[in-house]
């Protein structure tokens, strides 16, 4: 079991997401006696008898004054079990977009969903995106529990429901936890609660603190974005050359064979430089340099495979994306394309279809993809560029797609087509569960 997990939360607008990140900052002790004291002051100026731990997480003025998150927040926490570096993003979808950066790295995303109102049309699409960024594991956290008198019956609806749309997008039933939970009071966070002895299983903390993490495989090919060439040219480093990055996938050690791509000239390791020394062997998130024993053409934006076993080069891309800008995408589209440390110029030649969220349908040939929709297209490349699929390497199976004019960010793109095209009646066994009004969801308040 790792000892560190990555985790994102999600969920609409009001579900309560700051506050069960304050819970559990403040359940666990985690929060810095300065900083509770200002939240308590601050709370006691809005007149609370109690404290705000919302404002634990929401930093942003604009996010206290409205009482909504609108950046990501990354919030880092322990317990003897277990270090937690945790990603609170938007609900509302406007900022659908921090929602995708916040769970691009995660490995277990905490879902959302108010007692009182369900499954919801956000709740689906924060579970669509979550599937199609690849998040192995999902936790469903009915919060607000106690707004509905505790009710089992309300829980174990929402749960069914929400466990039928995760299946149909592809997660296994062990990979989804449903939870009973209230983030104000405190039900089932951190300790059990006695309003809830209907439920048997574990508290959110005990689950996070338990679940299996699959850490970055050391057994993935290596994946080497360069980022930078160091030249000294100093007396002591006449000769030296170096070729800095982030290793992205895998592991490599002196000795190794590798590809320079998209040239396709080879070479062998032979020193792992780093500031703190010289390193035995390099794996998956270390910041490393690279010498090797020939002296041939690598710049930024190249990238350093391990040989026999290199990603694909080419100029046709055949993608996933989650669009996340305000104007519309349509078919002859010139773009900006950044996989790793490379950026280049091309042009959607296609939109193939169009992911529906809500009813798990696809739509063929759309004319555009607008604001928060997931669609499949075709790039046309400027240049070749080396790409794995993402369902083979998450970090070298992404890329950004940048507005030409402005350097805004269009799209989160992902190789491949990772989400199944199913239709609406795999939702549920009793039909398109997206069909049904969200009004009929809701259970009356106490």
């Amino acid at each position: 079991m790792s000892d560190l997990l990555r985790l994102a939360t999600a969920g609409s607008v009001d579900d309560g997401k700051s506050t069960l990140v304050g819970r559990l900052l403040y359940d666990t002790k985690s929060v810095l006696a300065d900083t509770l004291d200002a939240v308590h002051r601050a709370s006691a100026d809005r007149g609370l008898a109690t404290p705000d731990l919302s404002l634990l997480v929401d930093g942003l003025r604009s996010e206290r004054e409205q009482g909504i998150t609108i950046d990501v927040a990354y919030r880092y926490f322990a317990t003897p079990k277990r270090s937690f570096v945790l990603a609170d993003t938007p609900g509302h979808v406007q900022y659908t977009r921090n929602t995708v950066t916040g769970a691009s790295t995660a490995q277990l995303a905490v879902l959302l969903v108010d007692a009182r109102k369900g499954v919801i049309e956000q709740t689906r699409r924060h579970a669509a995106v979550l599937a199609l960024l690849g998040v192995p594991r999902l936790v469903l956290a009915v919060n607000k529990i106690d707004l509905v008198d505790y009710d089992e019956v309300t829980f174990s609806r929402i749960a069914k429901e929400f466990t039928a749309h995760a299946t149909a997008l592809g997660y296994t039933e062990d990979a989804v936890v449903e939870i009973p939970v209230s983030a104000l009071a405190g039900d089932n966070v951190v300790e059990k609660s006695a309003n809830t002895p209907w439920y048997s299983g574990p508290t959110l903390l005990e689950h996070l603190e338990n679940v299996p993490v699959e850490p970055d495989p050391h057994d993935a090919p290596f994946r080497f974005p360069v980022q930078y060439v160091i030249r000294p040219r100093t007396a002591e480093h006449l000769d030296y050359r170096g070729y800095a990055g982030l290793v992205a996938a895998g592991t490599v050690k002196p000795g190794d064979e590798i590809v320079v791509l998209p040239s396709g000239r080879r070479s062998t390791v032979t020193k792992i430089d780093t500031a703190d020394g010289e390193l035995p062997e390099a794996a998956a998130g270390q910041s490393v340099t690279l010498l090797l024993a020939d002296d041939i053409d690598i710049s930024r934006g190249d990238l350093i495979s391990v040989a026999g076993n290199e990603p694909k080069v080419t100029d046709e891309l055949d993608a996933t994306l989650c669009w996340l800008a305000e104007k519309p995408l349509r078919a002859g589209a010139r773009v900006l394309v950044k996989h790793g440390t490379r950026t280049v110029q091309a042009m959607v030649t296609e939109l193939r279809d169009r992911f529906d969220e809500q009813t798990l349908s696809s739509v063929d040939s759309p004319a555009s993809l607008e604001l928060n929709e997931i669609g499949r297209v075709a790039l046309r490349l400027a240049e070749p560029v080396p790409l794995d699929d993402y369902s083979f390497s998450r970090r070298t199976g992404s890329f950004l797609v940048i507005d030409v004019s402005d350097g805004s960010t269009l799209a989160a793109g992902l190789v491949g087509a990772p989400l199944p095209e199913l239709d609406a009646e795999s939702c549920t066994e009793g039909g398109d569960i997206a069909a049904q009004d969200d009004r009929a969801l809701v259970s009356p308040g106490p």
